[in-house]
């Protein structure tokens, strides 16, 4: 048996491919694997913001598109990066067990971050700058793009005094041991992330040859927040324009959600696994 992966061509795309991969080897030892490059979009277009070429679609529509033609078999998605609805014929089938699904700022080694105007942060995410706002309220912020190595260098070239990264894409790379950087976390009681953090996902045909292979290597416990997180998405209809932050995690068969639609209030329930949705329909009409 042979499965065709298509991915992009960053290193953080190729790492999470290849973690898939290896998944896929551990249960299915005899299963030949194929990796794709395919260049999306905003892969090309790299000095102007998402919302301007399109939002979060510009990075997914051509593996899509790949995936639809029966050129690859599977494609490995950062799930943050996911649109809201994908392409006719196509789910998330699985996915593999978060990762670290926290922002961290980096800044070069000794050089801290300073409350003061003239310390810029490098960010193109309106919802990151109103979580550090909060904290550091006299920080400026300055958009920027690109892969997380292009992101580190003009950190390290001066461009910018801090920038906020993901940690799990940080450590997927081996740079969170990087010895040039120092590193500020942020746990989700002061800087909720992302819907779906830190979460790789794995999208095919739907009921396709891989689905039972996929199935076989999904994380349950992740998947409930990535399906709890991706409703939220929905219900709010929010792209990435809006700074749209929420995490949810399982613990002693319940769920626990946060959820902040505004960057400024957050709000909060637990309640059983089963009841997800219905949690999350109930935390967005409190905000009503």
């Amino acid at each position: 048996m042979k499965i065709r992966i298509g991915t992009r061509k960053s290193r953080l795309a190729l790492a999470q491919t290849q973690m898939t991969a290896e998944r896929i080897k551990e249960e299915f030892p005899d299963c030949k694997i194929e990796i794709i490059h395919i260049t999306t979009t905003g892969d090309k277009i790299s000095d102007r913001p998402l919302m301007a070429i399109g939002g979060k679609g510009v990075f997914v529509s051509e593996i899509e598109n790949s995936l639809k033609n029966g050129i690859i078999d599977i494609a490995v998605h950062s799930a943050k990066d996911l649109p809201v609805i994908l392409a006719d014929g196509l789910e998330i089938s699985g996915v593999l067990e978060r990762g670290d699904y926290r922002d961290v700022l980096v800044t070069k080694k000794g050089r801290p971050i300073e409350n003061d105007n003239n310390f810029t942060v490098g960010t193109g995410s309106i919802r990151r700058r109103l979580n550090l706002k909060r904290i550091y309220y006299d920080v400026s912020f300055r958009d920027i793009r690109g892969n997380v190595d292009t992101r580190l260098d003009k950190l390290l070239s001066g461009k910018y005094d801090g920038i906020i990264l993901a940690a799990a894409g940080l450590e997927r790379l081996g740079f969170d041991s990087d010895e040039r950087f120092d590193f500020l976390y942020f746990d989700y009681t002061n800087f909720l992330p992302a819907p779906c953090q830190g979460i790789i996902a794995i999208e095919s045909r739907k009921e396709d040859f891989v689905t039972p292979i996929i199935k076989r290597i999904n994380d349950r416990n992740t998947f409930l927040s990535f399906e709890t997180e991706r409703y939220i998405i929905k219900l709010l209809n929010s792209g990435c324009g809006v700074p749209l932050a929420a995490y949810s995690f399982k613990e002693n068969g319940n769920i626990s959600v946060y959820l902040s639609k505004d960057g400024k209030r957050t709000v909060f329930g637990t309640d059983k696994t089963e009841n997800r949705f219905r949690l999350v329909e109930e935390l967005i009409s409190s905000y009503e």
